[in-house]
């Protein structure tokens, strides 16, 4: 199937580049084993965006290739080192080009040379882990992802911008008078639908300059899909005014001027949005006799109608003229009421300042959802192989107010909670850190629900406790110290294998040093004892310390 070379709605899928992933690296070099986070941020994906081209005409090149994709951002390397931002396309579209999506909403209506709009952004990138640092955390080893590219389809429909649009049935000179005011050369030919595709003519009236539009003739019942011009009516939307060109000289049994401008008037009304257009009428083909004596009869019947009447000839050029000033005093004064638009990029979907930033509800099975921007960005950028990044993240959505308010709407420990949806979602249980009302307090990005201590080093934790307390003197020192060490076996204890086996060689180091001990005080006392002059019996000593 032949591609046309005029093409004026097309369907175009764009995707953003994907945001490269932040960098987790610590710097490393001679005595400097450990000196700090350096992981470098991820670039931006680059962005698709479309742009007004005065040299473009047609849609064409987006109905043979209607995928665009931009790149993506680099991932951060260490060293500081930032990755590179993916690049941009331009899409270039004619002046005219309305953008908006399957459903029909209007997303931008891009006149003027050079005005943009972003139909696909870039996902930003993640930060590394030297951008995370802070005074309280300050070696973090962990990144943040960059994000997705947006992904969109959009419909681009061209209308064209021209001051005056020419309507009427095929064959009635439309293209001839377009011809004659103007330097265009549209195909003329003596049968019906010479014109295919819609022609711009620039006209000259004095010192007005504008523009004039030809659209495919209609017929009776173009609205129902007969013929073609009712597909190209979009093109004459944006004109000051419309032409009636009536062709006053044709054959065609039950056609008559009146009848002509009732029928192309309906068809218009059934295309609709063109109901405030002034109207003048063109009576054409006045250089044939019979022609010229219909529209002296039909002239003052649509003159009573309001309407500004010129027969012309487009062959003698009778009349040409002053059609022409006629046009291009409504085309002044429409001008002179408009304010020129500004070739301003267009912001993508500008968002609201202010109000909540997520919204808490609860599903018909009982679950919760979450709903919000920052909280499901949140969710996109954290690595959940990682569990300082998803203590980050717990810490982030507790700081700004998520599990308070599940607990206020009054979930409970272990009911299933949803961040956002559609294919991203996270579901998780809830398990929260805000307890009696109160806040558990701990270092910025880090997860108290993480670090749970086993009930072994917590008891180990009170005895070191104790053991301080008593070389400070602030408790009685006791005189049994073989509580520690001894006795610590790994059935008894959760202990691992390694420190069940410290534990008792402590113990063995303790028993060594008490029987040091014993043995000595008894020397000492056997001295005493001797200088004292006492009699020792060696044999009975000996039987008692066997017995």
């Amino acid at each position: 199937m032949a591609i046309p070379s005029f093409v004026d709605r097309v369907t175009v899928h764009v995707t953003g580049g994907n945001g490269g992933n932040g960098c987790a690296s610590v710097h490393s070099e001679k005595f400097k084993p450990l000196g700090g986070p350096d992981g470098g941020n991820g670039g931006d994906g680059g962005s698709v965006i479309l742009r007004v081209d005065l040299d473009q005409t047609t849609l064409v090149d987006y109905h043979r290739s209607s995928h665009r994709h931009a790149t993506n951002g680099a991932q951060g390397k260490g060293d500081h080192q930032a990755g590179s931002k993916g690049g941009d396309i331009i899409l270039p579209v004619p002046d005219g080009t309305v953008v908006s999506t399957p459903e029909g909403e209007v997303l931008a209506d891009l006149v003027g040379h050079g005005s943009e709009y972003v139909a696909a952004a870039g996902g930003k990138g993640g930060l590394g882990n030297a951008a995370l640092a802070s005074s309280s955390r300050k070696a973090p080893g962990f990144a943040l992802l960059g994000e997705d590219g947006e992904e969109r389809t959009i419909v681009l429909e061209l209308k064209v911008v021209a001051d005056i649009g020419l309507v009427g049935f095929p064959s009635a000179g439309k293209s001839s008078l377009i011809a004659s005011i103007s330097r265009a050369r549209p195909k003329i030919a003596d049968y019906p639908f010479t014109t295919l595709i819609p022609n711009l003519g620039v006209v000259v009236a004095g010192e007005h300059i504008f523009t004039v539009a030809d659209v495919p003739g209609l017929i009776e019942g173009a609205s129902e899909g007969r013929g073609l011009g009712h597909d190209f009516l979009r093109h004459v939307e944006r004109c000051a005014a419309l032409v009636h060109v009536i062709d006053c000289a044709t054959y065609e049994p039950g056609r008559d001027p009146l009848s002509d401008l009732d029928v192309i008037e309906a068809e218009l009304a059934a295309h609709g949005g063109l109901e405030d257009r002034p109207r003048l009428v063109a009576l054409n083909k006045v250089d044939v006799p019979d022609a010229k004596e219909i529209a002296e009869m039909v002239r003052a019947e649509l003159e009573e109608r309001g309407l500004q009447v010129f027969p012309i000839s487009t062959a003698s050029h009778e009349g040409l003229d002053a059609l022409k000033f006629a046009m291009a005093e409504i085309v002044v004064k429409r001008r002179s009421e408009e304010e020129k638009p500004d070739n301003t990029r267009i912001i993508l979907r500008p968002r609201a300042t202010g109000g909540q930033e997520f919204k808490v509800k609860q599903t018909p099975s009982g679950a919760w959802l979450i709903q919000g921007d920052k909280p499901e960005r949140w969710v996109r950028q954290t690595d959940f192989t990682n569990a300082e990044a998803t203590g980050y993240l717990a810490d982030r959505l507790n700081r700004l107010g998520v599990e308070r308010q599940l607990l206020e709407l009054g979930a409970v420990a272990g009911d299933e909670v949803t961040i956002g949806d559609g294919p991203n979602a996270v579901v998780f249980d809830f398990a929260p850190e805000v307890q009696a009302g109160a806040e558990l307090l701990a270092r910025r990005g880090e997860d108290q629900r993480l670090d749970e201590d086993r009930p072994a080093a917590q008891r180990r934790k009170e005895k070191d406790y104790e053991y301080h307390l008593r070389r400070e003197g602030e408790i009685e020192r006791p005189k049994d110290l073989s509580e520690y060490g001894k006795g610590w076996v790994e059935d008894e204890v959760d202990l691992t294998p390694a420190e069940a086996k410290a534990a008792q060689k402590a113990a063995e180091r303790l028993a060594r040093k008490q029987a040091r001990e014993l043995a000595a005080a008894e020397e000492l006392e056997a001295e005493r004892r001797f200088a004292a002059g006492e009699i020792i019996d060696i044999d009975a000593e000996s039987n008692n310390q066997n017995a």
